[in-house]
C-alpha cells in the first residue's frame, strides 16, 4: 500500500492564517464582527498583526517569539483560535523546511499535536476546515504508531465528510495494526467494492496488502480469498504464477498438494499462460509422465520449446520428449480401453481413460468418460469433478465447468477448484 509520506500534506493542510486580513479598518472590523466573523481582543489582534507578515516571509526563527506573544495575549475563543492556527502554520512550515533541506533526516511531528488539538476543539474553527484538521491529526497519530488514536480521528474525519483517497486505506491499516484483521478485511473489501462500483478500479496494492497481512496472520482461507480477488482484478500471467506458486508449489505453501493435485495446478498454469520457464514446463511434463500421460507430457514439452522457454539445447527436455513420443505411439488407440471402461463395474477405468483422452487433447471424450466414472462410482468424486471441470473449461463450456467445480468439496481440492472458477471468470 502507498503510505502517506510524513508532512506530505503540510502545505495543503496549512491553516492559511497568513492569508487572513488582520489589518482591516475599524469600521470594516465592526461589520465583520456583526456578520459573525472573528472577534479578536485588541491585544491579540496587535500581536497577530505583527506575527503574520513574518510568518508569510517564512522567517520562522523571527516568527517564534511573535507567535508566543499571540498565545500569551489570547483570552477569547477567537484569540485562541488565531493563536493555534498561527502556531500550527509555524510548526508545519518549520518541519516542511527541514524535510526539504534533508529528506532523509528523522522528523518529529509532535509539535503539531497541540495546535491541531486546539483547532479541532475550538468553536471558532470554521466547519469547513475542521474535517481536514481531524484527518491531519489522525495522520500525525498514525505516523507515530498510535493506531487507536489514529483510528478515532480517521473515523471522525470520515463522519465529517472528509474526502481523501488515502482515508479508507488508512482506516484499514490502523485496524490491522491494532490486531483487528477481520474488521480491516471487511473495511478493505467494502472500499474496493465501492471504488469498483464507481468505475474507479481499486489499486493492485490494496489486494497485495490484504494478502500479505492475512498470510502473516496465518489466516489461510482469507489469504486464498484475497488471492483470488487479486488475480480476478489483475489477471496477468505473472500474477497467476505468483498466486499458484504461493498456494501449492513453493516450500511452506498454503496447501500441501500430492502429485495428482499438482498436475491439475500445472494444468491451470498452462491455461492461464503462466508457465514461466523451462523448470515449469519440465516439472509439469514429469507429473504427466508419472501419471502415465505421455501425450500430455509431449504436448507440454513441445509448447515450451516452441515458445523458447525451454532452450533449444536442453538435452534433458529433448530426452523427455523422445521418451514421451515413443510411449504415446506404443499405447496406440484408446478405443479398446474405452469399451472396457463402459462395461466395467465401477468408474475407475473410465476415470483413467478420461485422463488419457484429456492428455491427447480430446476434451469432449475426456468429459464423457469423466461423467461415466462419476455415474458408475467407486472413484474419488472430488478429483474426477475437478478434471471434468478442467475438460469442460478447455472446450469453452463455462457453465458446465463451473457446475463441476462447484461439486468439488474438501481441502485442498475445493480451493484448487476455486482458482479454476476464478480463471473462468477472467475469460472473455
Amino acid at each position: 500500500m502507498k503510505i502517506i509520506p510524513k508532512l506530505a500534506l503540510a502545505a495543503v493542510l496549512a491553516t492559511s492564517v497568513s492569508g487572513v486580513a488582520l489589518t482591516v479598518p475599524a469600521a470594516a472590523q465592526k461589520k465583520k464582527e456583526e456578520a459573525g466573523g472573528l472577534k479578536l481582543s485588541p491585544e491579540a489582534l496587535k500581536a497577530a498583526q505583527a506575527a503574520q507578515p513574518v510568518l508569510q516571509q517564512k522567517n520562522y526563527a523571527a516568527a517564534e517569539p511573535l507567535i508566543q506573544a499571540v498565545e500569551t495575549a489570547a483570552k477569547t475563543e477567537d484569540d485562541k483560535y488565531i493563536a493555534a492556527a498561527l502556531r500550527y502554520e509555524l510548526e508545519s512550515g518549520k518541519l516542511f523546511a527541514a524535510q526539504q533541506a534533508n529528506p532523509n533526516a528523522p522528523i518529529d511531528e509532535a509539535p503539531l499535536a497541540k495546535p491541531l488539538d486546539a483547532l479541532i476543539a475550538s468553536p471558532s474553527t470554521p466547519a469547513t476546515d475542521k474535517p481536514r484538521y481531524v484527518y491531519r491529526r489522525g495522520a500525525l497519530a498514525f505516523n507515530g504508531k498510535q493506531y487507536p488514536v489514529a483510528l478515532k480521528y480517521f473515523e471522525q474525519a470520515k463522519q465529517l465528510g472528509y474526502n481523501d483517497p488515502n482515508l479508507p486505506m488508512l482506516i484499514v491499516k490502523a485496524k490491522m495494526e491494532m490486531g483487528d484483521v477481520a474488521g480491516a478485511n471487511a473495511d478493505l473489501a467494502a472500499a474496493i467494492d465501492q471504488m469498483n462500483a464507481s468505475g474507479q478500479k481499486a489499486p493492485e496494492d490494496y489486494y497485495k496488502y490484504a494478502i500479505g497481512r492475512a498470510n502473516k496472520s496465518k489466516m489461510v482461507p482469507e489469504t486464498l480469498s484475497w488471492m483470488r480477488k487479486w488475480i480476478a482484478a489483475y489477471p496477468t500471467a505473472q500474477n497467476w504464477r505468483n498466486a499458484l506458486v504461493i498456494y501449492g508449489l513453493q516450500p511452506g505453501s498454503l496447501a500441501t498438494l500430492d502429485k495428482n493435485q499438482r498436475l491439475d495446478l500445472f494444468r491451470l498454469m498452462r491455461a492461464s499462460k503462466s508457465l514461466a520457464d523451462q523448470n515449469d514446463y519440465m516439472e509439469y511434463a514429469q507429473y504427466a509422465t508419472d501419471k502415465g500421460l505421455p501425450a500430455e507430457a509431449a504436448t507440454v514439452l513441445k509448447e515450451g520449446m516452441a515458445t523458447g522457454k525451454i532452450p533449444a539445447g536442453n538435452a534433458t527436455a529433448k530426452a523427455m520428449l523422445a521418451a514421451a513420443d515413443a510411449k504415446n505411439k506404443q499405447e496406440g488407440s484408446l478405443a479398446p480401453t474405452e469399451a472396457r471402461a463402459k462395461s466395467a463395474g465401477d468408474g475407475k477405468l473410465a476415470a483413467l481413460t478420461g485422463e488419457a483422452y484429456y492428455g491427447q487433447g480430446n476434451y469432449a471424450k475426456a468429459a464423457e468418460l469423466y461423467r461415466l466414472a462419476l455415474q458408475k462410482g467407486g472413484i474419488d468424486a472430488n478429483e474426477v469433478n475437478t478434471r471434468l471441470g478442467i475438460a469442460l473449461a478447455a472446450q469453452g463450456d463455462k457453465a458446465g465447468a463451473k457446475a463441476a467445480f462447484d461439486a468439488v468439496q474438501g481441502s485442498p481440492r475445493a480451493e484448487l477448484a476455486g482458482f479454476w472458477k476464478t480463471y473462468l471468470d477472467t475469460q472473455a
